[in-house]
């Protein structure tokens, strides 16, 4: 098989896996574990979590032996997908690049940003899909219900969320604008207040306290929906639906229930060539991608709360 064109550049190489953008979260969504070694790998899905929780006879005999307790899981053979953006800057642009631009370093940040939305959306498609969940693990709110009616109680649809979850959930996601609405609830507020007070605005803090979590991500990424020529079409990536979840930071494809993870084969590469094709004097082109695979590994694990407006 031929070499690449491109080259491995160290430096490149270094700002895109040294960048984040912060506004993203689905790295705690389905948080990364250690890089696999192939493309292909095997992984755990647990599919009867309810082992956990039936007791075997515990009982031993003076010369038996003890009874043998098992978690059962599949093991599937899965494969990382490959995902990456170019750019081309023109040779004299690099060649009249003011001091202390970096001309192959903005345009690395740039790719690396839009790969990461691209994952942003994947993995927001992946998890807020109601087919993902079991029907006792997804809400559908009613008109009454919605955070935007002013009789909405979301301490008793939380509650009665997290209390029927076989595991409880210790992480949440939801997007920025029902987020906002969120924190204004008046119920919200007079459990907060102690009082019949129903003015004011929760803290992430106070809300993870009041629903006893360890973590609440807000997604507060946008995207053009918009073909390319038609007229822009911004919109939320989180909107509209809410995710209770477990996570287990030191689950990985092994060992450890959690709701899910990401697989990295390797680590995110920036490559460069120079093309004496492109431009009259040839053109840099800069390549970034990774290569990793999302993955929902125990979905009771998780619930979804959808039509929040």
């Amino acid at each position: 098989m031929p070499k690449s064109a491109y080259q491995i550049d160290p430096v490149a190489t270094a700002i895109t896996r040294g960048f984040s953008n912060g506004k993203m979260v689905a790295d705690n969504i389905l948080p990364r574990v250690t890089p696999v070694s192939k493309e292909e790998f095997k992984h755990n899905e647990f599919s009867n979590v309810d082992e956990a929780f039936t007791v075997p006879d515990t009982k031993i005999g003076r010369t038996s032996d003890a009874n043998e307790a098992t978690q059962s899981s599949k093991i599937l053979t899965d494969s990382t997908d490959d995902w990456g953006l170019k750019t081309v800057i023109p040779q004299p642009d690099i060649d009249n690049q003011p001091a202390g631009v970096n001309l192959v370093g903005e345009a690395t940040e740039h790719l690396t940003n839009l790969v990461l939305l691209d994952r942003e959306i994947r993995v927001k498609n992946m998890v807020l899909d109601p087919a993902l969940y079991p029907a006792a693990n997804k809400l559908a709110l009613d008109a009454d219900s919605k955070l935007t009616n002013p009789n909405c109680d979301p301490i008793e649809i939380f509650d009665e969320a997290l209390d029927n979850m076989i595991m409880r959930a210790n992480c949440m996601v939801i997007g920025r604008k029902d987020f906002s609405i969120l924190r204004k609830n008046p119920n919200i507020m007079k459990a907060l207040n102690k009082t019949s007070g129903d003015k004011g605005k929760a803290t992430v803090q106070e809300l993870m306290e009041l629903f006893e979590l360890e973590e609440i991500n807000i997604g507060e990424a946008w995207v053009n929906n918009a073909r390319k020529g038609q007229a822009r079409n911004i919109v939320r990536v989180w909107d509209g639906s809410i995710l209770l979840f477990c996570k287990d930071a030191k689950a990985n494809t092994r060992f450890g229930t959690t709701f899910g993870y990401t697989v990295p084969y390797q680590q995110r590469v920036a490559m460069t060539k120079f093309d004496p094709d492109l431009g009259l004097r040839g053109s840099t082109v800069v390549k970034v991608g990774e290569s990793v695979k999302e993955l929902v590994v125990a979905n009771d694990m998780g619930f979804l709360i959808s039509g929040t407006r």
